[in-house]
């Protein structure tokens, strides 16, 4: 049948076919994604190994980050020019090439540059991923297909800290790379068997102003959010990149306006519900990464645990979130985004406001069911919001909108945590200073230490205890502003469209937007009658009016 691609030939075939190939997309993304949060663990190790600075072992992180901030807005175009399925193999398979060299770096300059090499197919992978779900899946389904996404884009974060804790602590942290050699070969081999054959489309001629501009822009951003809080956020070197990243982005939308085939349409943030989607992404983004870092620093830097003991504490978030994940994809078909987003945030809001009752000695078991509470609500919430933007979006514009729900993304947590740890430092520094002019010069000072030992030894500890107790203050602070974000996001959840059934158990859409939409500059043919909307015109060249 024209227009469909291999081994799926019928609409019937789609409803039967879909899971397989789902479950070979979720599993490359999965790879990919819990690399970020699984090198942070091993970063102390690796500083150890190469004899470097924490500053310069940063790179190790911020260079994977910066990659993605470059290559995700190519993702698209991409696919359009070679064909969905082959760039994701390809994307699969450069991934573990990548792994395996920074397996074998010799020390930090190589690790630095094979981490670059490792991110420019990992950033290319959820973009493709997200484009082949709404081509493989009938739209009645996308609901319980992005569930399953979701478990990537979530529940691949929340993992990470166990399972690299334990690599980190009881074999060796190269495996942490290495892990991802059999994982990618195996998934490619999948992908090659189970996911049907897109032919490529009509990709146009390539965007080089507009990719130059883009890039540029979000590197430049993203470098002052890494190294702001070491360069200082007020230091030249940061301000300079701060404005250069504003007016390049703004280039870029005067760009993607006046050409005739953008590499990024910006058209689509004339989609409401699109665009209150990005900004609610963006605020869980701050929220999910910040609870993560904040939450380990303090179960390693106060409660003194190891990072596998710290991440198995955590574990727990991240099952609450596998399990939740795919009941709200179910939610999402039968009740639409609003209200799992609103419920979902509420408990994130709970959690983050809770957690901002800690203390030192605050019981673990405690942390983790406040943890489990806040992954049920990241599970419940996070694909609706995804999906309910994504479904405002023409299909044939689905891959364009992944690469902009993923640059959010990024962006988003990278300047969370370093907005967040800014916030931190500057209050553990005030607090410090607040309590130290208590102590006067006729104060006596406390005999901390035990009998016999020497009263220095004493008055140290008695420091350590106190700059614990600042330190934890300074968390408390951090959680308060998170679970303001998180109440802030749900009050946006509002806004998302509510989808009801009508009799009998049909669909009923909600009508239409008044927002107008994107006018596309030359008609698309008549889809086949037996493809789902929400495949329409996007596979095996049924896209022929593609931008």
């Amino acid at each position: 049948m024209t227009g469909v691609p291999a081994g799926l030939s019928t609409a019937a075939d789609r409803q039967v076919r879909w899971g397989v190939p789902l479950a070979v997309l979720v599993a490359g993304m999965f790879m990919s994604i819990l690399d970020v949060t699984i090198v942070n663990v091993a970063i102390p190790t690796i500083q150890n190994d190469f004899g470097t600075t924490v500053e310069d072992v940063q790179w190790i992180a911020n260079a994977y980050t910066l990659a993605l901030g470059v290559v995700v807005p190519l993702s698209g175009w991409l696919g359009d020019r070679f064909g969905y399925t082959r760039v994701y193999v390809m994307s699969v398979l450069g991934f573990a090439f990548g792994s395996a060299l920074c397996g074998l770096a010799w020390d930090l300059t190589s690790l630095v540059v094979f981490r670059i090499v490792q991110a420019i197919p990992g950033g290319i992978i959820p973009v493709i991923t997200l484009a082949m779900v709404y081509r493989i899946v009938p739209k009645e389904k996308i609901g319980t297909a992005m569930g399953m996404y979701g478990l990537g884009v979530v529940f691949a974060p929340a993992v990470g800290p166990t399972l690299g804790g334990y690599l980190v602590e009881y074999v060796d942290w190269r495996l942490i790379f290495f892990i991802n050699v059999p994982i990618g070969v195996l998934g490619a081999i999948a992908a090659v068997l189970a996911l049907p054959a897109f032919a490529p489309g009509r990709a146009g001629r390539f965007d080089t102003l507009g990719f130059v501009a883009v890039a540029s822009g979000l590197f430049a951003l993203l470098l002052a959010l890494s190294e702001g809080e070491s360069w200082g956020w007020t230091s030249y070197r940061v301000v300079i990149l701060l404005l250069y990243g504003a007016l390049s982005l703004a280039l870029f939308v005067v760009i993607e306006l006046a050409v005739a085939e953008p590499l990024l349409d910006v058209r689509i943030f004339r989609h409401w519900q699109f665009t209150n989607s990005l900004v609610l992404i963006g605020l869980m983004s701050v929220a999910l990464f910040s609870g993560l870092f904040y939450v380990s620093l303090l179960l390693q830097q106060v409660q003194g645990l190891g990072a596998f003991e710290a991440g198995l504490v955590m574990l727990p978030q991240a099952l609450a979130t596998a399990v939740v994940m795919p009941i709200s994809g179910r939610l999402y078909d039968r009740l639409g985004a609003r209200w799992p987003a609103v419920v979902g945030l509420f408990l994130v809001a709970l959690a983050a406001y809770q957690l901002s009752g800690i203390v030192v000695d605050t019981p673990r078991q405690h942390i983790t069911w406040l943890l489990v509470l806040q992954g049920a609500g990241m599970g419940l919430a996070m694909m609706p919001i995804m999906t309910g933007g994504l479904a405002a979006v023409p299909p044939h514009l689905v891959s364009r909108a992944g690469a902009f729900n993923n640059v959010v993304q990024r962006t988003a947590s990278a300047l969370g945590v370093a907005v967040l740890t800014a916030m931190l430092t500057s209050h553990q520094a005030q607090t410090m200073a607040g309590r130290a002019a208590l102590l006067t010069d006729a104060a006596a000072v406390p005999d901390a230490g035990p009998p016999g030992v020497s009263p220095l030894l004493g008055l140290y500890a008695w420091y350590q205890r106190v700059d614990l107790q600042v330190y934890v203050v300074a968390l408390q602070d951090v959680f308060l502003v998170t679970a303001s974000i998180s109440v802030l996001a749900m009050f946006g959840a509002l806004l998302l469209r509510s989808t009801v059934r009508a009799a009998g158990g049909a669909r009923q859409e909600p009508p239409a937007e008044p927002v107008p939409e994107v006018s596309i500059p030359s008609p698309r043919p008549a889809p086949d009658a037996d493809i789902p909307e929400g495949s329409r015109g996007t596979v095996a060249g049924a896209d022929a009016g593609r931008r």
